[in-house]
């Protein structure tokens, strides 16, 4: 006689600790799904049909040994998914302890980190790697690549990391339709500093660049939203694309959208069209995943109640 399958535990937000993480409603099966980083270079999902009581978690990736020949992969940063053309798309960024060969001294290790793209053909896996090295340039320091379609053509929006630069950036790279590889070379969007709201670390002297996430504004305007270090801690803040196109110009929001010690944000929409924001808060061992309305005034985004 067959076992009879696990049944996944039912959790809520609060009572579960992350950061980073990303959630996709599938309209395929009515269902959403979370995503985040998991011990041991993978990647974990939960599942909800209502965004207030979730099933979870399951391991849907995890880094087979030897991915990149030339370092060894020990964590997976800020996973998203996506769904484009018929198929599954982790986004996620790669971490490792090896070096290059260029270090600064009295600073950070300057290693080998990068976004990545997987594939598969449900929200929940398998997950295969597109290819053996970061998606971006492997010689940049890269993370928090997310996908972004314009015109027919997909980039990845990623961040180029302050440790290596010192001023963090947001940068983007064409991609192959099938998301297999970058086609060109990355254009840098802005630089952490251009925000008023971005506090340059009295430790290192940067600023730091995390977490793009797009979004069309229902006047054209593209929205960005990004996080960086604020008065109050972690901060989430809006860039805005008055074009309305991915490479810009980009100007800075004066005020953030969230100061209180919160960020990596992304953008969504519930079954019934409400828009939603996730990110975590607080910035710290304690962090936790919430949830809260959204409006599109379509001159920018204003944060209307937490859900």
């Amino acid at each position: 006689m067959s076992p009879t399958p696990a049944i996944s535990p039912t959790v809520k937000l609060a009572d579960v600790r992350m950061r980073d993480a990303c959630i996709l409603p599938d309209a395929a099966s009515q269902t959403y799904y979370l995503v985040a980083s998991a011990r041991g270079a993978g990647v974990r999902a939960y599942t909800s049909k209502d965004l207030v009581t979730w099933q979870g978690p399951q391991i849907i990736f995890s880094a087979p040994p030897g991915l990149w020949p030339d370092a060894h992969i020990t964590a997976v940063w800020a996973p998203e998914l996506h769904f484009y053309r018929g198929k599954y798309y982790l986004f996620l960024t790669f971490n490792t302890p090896d070096q290059f060969a260029e270090q600064w001294r009295n600073w950070l290790p300057r290693v080998k980190r990068g976004s990545q793209v997987l594939v598969g053909d449900t929200p929940l896996g398998p997950f295969k790697a597109l290819q053996n090295h970061s998606t971006p340039p492997a010689d940049m320091m890269t993370l928090d690549g997310t996908l972004w379609v314009e015109d027919g053509v997909p980039y990845m929006v990623f961040c180029h990391e302050w440790v290596q630069i010192k001023d963090g950036t947001i940068e983007c790279i064409p991609l192959k339709e099938d998301l297999s590889e970058a086609v060109g070379e990355p254009v840098r969007l802005f630089d952490g500093s251009d925000a008023a709201w971005s506090k340059k670390s009295p430790e290192y002297g940067c600023h730091v660049t995390d977490g793009p996430y797009l979004y069309k504004s229902k006047s054209g305007k593209l929205l960005m939203v990004w996080s960086s270090a604020g008065e109050k801690g972690y901060t989430t803040g809006v860039a805005i694309s008055d074009s309305g196109k991915v490479k810009g110009p980009w100007r800075q929001q004066a005020e953030p959208l969230f100061a209180d010690d919160g960020g990596h944000a992304m953008i969504f929409r519930r079954f019934d069209g409400t828009l939603m924001l996730t990110l975590h808060q607080p910035n710290s061992v304690s962090e936790r995943i919430h949830l809260f309305e959204l409006e599109d005034t379509g001159e920018t985004l204003v944060i209307k109640k937490p859900f």
